[in-house]
């Protein structure tokens, strides 16, 4: 009789096959099991016909992969471990030294600062340009662009830009530009239900999992999706050369939180025009920020291009409340927890101070928070709204 430890390891057991339940089951794996050294020798991990390694993919992160790419419309998916590294992913796969990639001034603050220090550290170079005018985007290409970022809408100040006449100006560019120029969208906000980011002419999408995909403000992931199979490759085979993994409990979690994604948003997207409509009738206000409110800067295009909006809305207090005051206005919520990130169940607020993060004029000079609408009812959020504005004498 062998050892405890080896019966235990070596166990002849295998469940009887034909178990389905609503849920994939989730394999956790770094050590794959071949049955022979012919299979061993044989297996192809670079085309996802089999498994070689769990740091290459398991049935769970494969299951994963397929339906992120059919929410996005697209046909290839790749995970990552966060947003970010989501980003980071796309430019290193794309971007080699003496290259340029060009970045929305209001895109995602840690996309910028990743093209400030790590890119041009690699001897890549980087520009911001203004993506409300499509003719400041065009004159920043340059022979050297080989990527340009997209992002709709901007962070934190929620403009809502022309997609198909920004790829148009790249697209236009890159006829005559001798290795092409690819065209990358930030489709966090859309989810891939607001709208297509394909069928606005963007090459690859990509999304932060850890907001709407995951649902429950518990885990972090990232995704690259693409129609285009060489571009694919390009980013799969540097997806394996770093290392990247998704552990297969974040995985399930993610998995979990795709059933609800749809319903989950539209009644987020509700709840949040009819804060933003309310919120643009307070005194201590000058202006709301949110792409489906009539004003809101690039309204018409969302008109045009999208059939829903997501959770985030921006505030901008009038100029005589000091920051103290703003910050005050954030401290008195209750419902409204400060924390960064969104698209999670409980309702969140940060204060930003935008001329600190972006090079184009900003034309307000109040105080700006950035509110986060969860899936609390929305009567007791304008209530505890409503509470903490009372408290800021009108200025």
């Amino acid at each position: 009789m062998s050892d405890i430890s080896t019966q235990l390891i070596h166990h002849a057991y295998q469940p009887p096959s034909g178990f389905e339940s609503i849920q994939p089951g989730v394999h956790k794996a770094s050590t794959i099991i071949f049955p022979s050294v012919a299979a061993l020798r044989q297996r192809d991990w670079k085309h996802k016909t089999g498994y070689t390694y769990g740091l290459h993919g398991t049935p769970t992160t494969f299951t994963l992969e397929q339906r992120i790419a059919t929410l996005e419309g697209g046909q290839f998916c790749t995970l990552v471990p966060s947003g970010l590294a989501a980003v980071a992913l796309v430019d290193m796969a794309l971007l080699k030294a003496g290259d340029e990639v060009l970045i929305p001034d209001n895109a995602y603050g840690p996309n910028k600062a990743f093209a400030e220090h790590e890119l041009r550290a690699w001897g890549i170079s980087y520009a911001y340009y203004d993506p409300m005018r499509p003719s400041d985007l065009a004159a920043k290409l340059s022979a050297r662009t080989r990527l340009v970022w997209l992002e709709a809408p901007g962070s934190i100040t929620l403009e809502f830009p022309d997609l198909p006449a920004l790829v148009a100006v790249v697209k236009a560019h890159a006829d005559v530009h001798p290795a092409g120029i690819v065209t990358a969208l930030d489709n966090t906000w859309g989810a891939g239900v607001a709208f297509n980011a394909f069928d606005l002419g963007a090459d690859i999408s990509v999304q932060a999992l850890t907001k709407y995909p995951s649902g429950g403000a518990d885990v972090l992931m990232g995704s690259v999706v693409t129609r285009n199979d060489a571009l694919y490759q390009l980013v799969h085979f540097c997806h394996m050369r770093l290392g990247y993994g998704v552990a297969g409990n974040d995985v399930e979690l993610v998995l979990r939180g795709l059933g609800s994604l749809a319903l989950r948003y539209a009644a987020q997207d509700n709840a949040t025009r009819t804060l933003a409509t309310w919120l643009q009738q307070q005194p201590q206000i000058e202006a709301v920020l949110h792409p489906a409110l009539a004003g809101s800067p690039g309204h018409a295009v969302w008109r045009r291009d999208c059939t829903a909006a997501a959770c985030l809305l921006s505030v901008v207090f009038k100029p005589g409340y000091t920051q103290a005051e703003v910050d005050g206005f954030c401290d008195r919520l209750q419902l409204f927890q400060l924390g960064y990130s969104w698209a999670g169940p409980m309702s969140l607020c940060v204060p930003y101070d935008v001329p600190a993060i972006r090079s184009t004029p900003w034309p307000y000079t109040g105080g700006l928070v950035r509110l986060s609408i969860g899936l609390e009812a929305a009567a007791d959020l304008q209530a505890d709204l409503a509470q903490s504005l009372a408290a800021m004498q009108y200025s």
